[in-house]
């Protein structure tokens, strides 16, 4: 990926992880996925809790991806920006610029904590799998941050607005009820203009706070069209 110089500030993206493969985290794409190191929120159902500290030990230089990924260039159609949170770290953009420079279409997870953030990304990605947790009102029983809501669905806006290939997620947490939570949420979403939202069982294998516990409340599998929750 050295069809321009890489800038200086690419080097210093922190990333926790790397998938080679997969076709599942960019919908009808054959990508790759980078796994950027750092969370400023701590959502109780968290199951990627080791990418919450913005360091870690067993840092993956973007050097190492950015050779691997050169390996893959026409065989991967895109390259994936989860995490954690990849819009914490300011280096996200001029690495996305290499990316797509390469010729890889770019896919970005995030949660949107950081609208201003996002919003200077938009001439970058292609598709976003954007993370709607609950109702605004609702954010802070499940990051613990107060405002976390607002700048979530600030960030929704933004993305609506910019007409990108969008996929709204929502990981409906153990105790929630159809009528109470899934469905007015649903619903404001799609009054918004969310045409593709779906929801996903948590994994209560490996969440950051071990007291939830999963009820029948919860959708029977892991992710649900969310037509499940509009009793379509």
């Amino acid at each position: 990926m050295h069809q321009r110089p890489l800038m200086p500030s690419a080097r210093s993206l922190r990333i926790g992880g790397l998938t080679p493969m997969t076709t599942v985290d960019y919908p009808g794409e054959l990508s790759a996925v980078v796994f950027c190191q750092g969370c400023p929120w701590r959502c109780r159902y968290c199951h990627n809790a080791h990418l919450i500290p913005a360091r870690s030990r067993t840092l993956i230089s973007w050097s190492v991806v950015s050779s691997f990924v050169e390996t893959r260039v026409g065989l991967l159609d895109a390259l994936v920006f989860s995490g954690g949170e990849p819009t914490l770290q300011s280096a996200l953009p001029a690495v996305m610029e290499a990316a797509k420079s390469a010729g890889f279409k770019i896919g970005l997870h995030t949660a949107g904590p950081y609208p201003k953030r996002l919003q200077r990304l938009l001439p970058l990605v292609d598709w976003v799998g954007l993370d709607i947790k609950a109702l605004p009102a609702d954010y802070k029983e499940i990051t613990g941050v107060p405002g976390s809501g607002e700048r979530a669905w600030e960030s929704l806006g933004l993305l609506l607005d910019a007409g990108i290939a969008l996929q709204v997620r929502t990981t409906v947490l153990p105790g929630w009820r159809q009528d109470g939570h899934v469905r007015p949420l649903a619903d404001k979403l799609a009054a918004a203009g969310v045409e593709d939202h779906v929801l996903q069982r948590c994994r209560t294998d490996s969440m950051l706070d071990p007291s939830l516990v999963t009820t029948g409340d919860t959708p029977a599998s892991r992710r649900e069209d969310v037509s499940m929750a509009q009793g379509d």
